[in-house]
């Protein structure tokens, strides 16, 4: 087995400082060529990168292992020609020592874009990239800032927000001051971050096309969902006005809480609306219907229970609604004595009904689904 150790020069370093043609192939010669380009300019990397590529071949020969070591190098003007100009040595190259593998090394970012060329003539083994201890690869650095420049998307993506908020800042603080202008530049920077990292522009970019499929498929869902959203704008609406009084008040807490408490409601309907929606379209489409979507109702309805739940008890803790009182009951010779609840007894209500209605709902979907209760439970 062979192995063809090949020290790429896209920038024709070496050509150009020793005038060699290229490509060079051999150990002798190679060899002969460290000190040609050490004693033109000993502070070019490609010292390193020949050395390297003779330490690989000399290690594979310890190995018993047949190696040749080569240099090739881009030597044209322009980057089509030079590139061309490899693909063109690294053939004489094959034709010549017709290798089983390849060991690619190189000293910069830019010499690794030549790799696809090396692996469209031969099988490449490994990329061995040398870096100067002296100088931390400052070529590469300059050359991947340069590339990413030169990416559009990434320049819309970075430097346009960038600059708007550079140009942004100094004008917010004139107008509202140092705290002021920090403030709303880390907040639409931190939305500007969501947005990229939830792919909410993806979402919004396939909303148009899902909602024609769902129209033109007549799903059921795509009605529950104007539904939902109409619901939930109501209970926006509805807390809106609850929380109102409140905020006169400068209490933020309980301005939160009365938003909650008349809100929660109409939200949970509009949730309960919209699962609905996806249950009647999967039980359409498919013979069984996912335990998921089953238990979905029973769990929206669960969680709306406890929040509403939580809510009130801090709002009648506050005084701000009045206990729930269950007037005097007589059945027959049973009565049962008015019952008025304090806000700890009416937060347990609340949560033992949210834990029943969970309870049924797994219940529900165990039976449909003619799976075990505990089977669901794990699932």
């Amino acid at each position: 087995m062979s192995t063809l150790v090949v020290c790429v020069d896209r920038n024709n370093d070496i050509g150009r400082k020793t005038g060699l043609e290229m490509p060079v192939a051999g150990w002798e010669a190679v060899q002969a060529l460290v000190t040609d380009v050490g004693l033109a300019d000993p502070e070019d990397s490609s010292v390193n990168c020949l050395l390297e590529a003779l330490r690989v071949a000399r290690d594979l020969r310890d190995g018993d292992e047949e190696s040749i070591v080569a240099v090739i190098s881009g030597t044209a003007d322009t980057r089509v020609s030079a590139d061309r100009a490899v693909a063109a040595q690294m053939d004489e190259l094959v034709a010549e020592h017709d290798p089983d593998s390849t060991i690619v090394v190189i000293d910069s970012a830019e010499d690794e874009r030549l790799v696809p060329i090396v692996e469209s003539r031969t099988r490449v083994d490994a990329v061995d990239r040398v870096v100067v201890r002296q100088a931390r690869d400052i070529e590469s650095t300059y050359y991947l800032l340069k590339q990413f420049l030169a990416d559009e998307e990434l320049r819309q993506t970075v430097l346009v927000p960038t600059g708007i908020a550079l140009i942004a800042f100094p004008v917010l603080l004139l107008q509202l001051g140092l705290a002021m202008a920090t403030s709303a530049i880390t907040a639409v920077i931190g939305l500007f971050v969501l947005y990229k990292g939830l792919a909410i522009g993806d979402y919004f970019r396939n909303l148009p096309a899902e909602a024609r499929d769902a129209l033109y498929s007549g799903r059921v869902s795509i009605v529950t969902y104007v539904v939902g959203v109409g619901l939930s704008l109501i209970g926006v609406f509805a807390g809106a006005l609850r929380a109102a009084p409140m905020d006169s008040t400068g209490n933020v807490l309980m301005t939160a809480m009365a938003f909650v408490f008349e809100s929660v409601p109409w939200i949970a309907v509009a949730a309960l609306t919209a699962s609905m929606g996806r249950l009647l379209d999967e039980a359409i489409r498919n013979d069984r219907v996912r335990n998921s979507y089953l238990n979905l109702p029973f769990g929206v309805l669960a969680v709306g229970l406890v929040v509403r739940g939580f809510s009130a008890y801090f709002l009648q803790r506050a005084g701000k609604i009045a206990p729930v009182v269950v007037p005097k009951i007589v059945v027959g010779q049973t009565t049962i004595q008015r019952l008025t609840f304090d806000p700890g007894m009416r937060l347990a209500v609340y949560v033992v009904l949210g834990v029943l209605v969970s309870l049924v709902g797994v219940r529900v979907a165990s039976y449909v689904s003619g799976t075990a209760i505990s089977e669901e439970l794990v699932e």
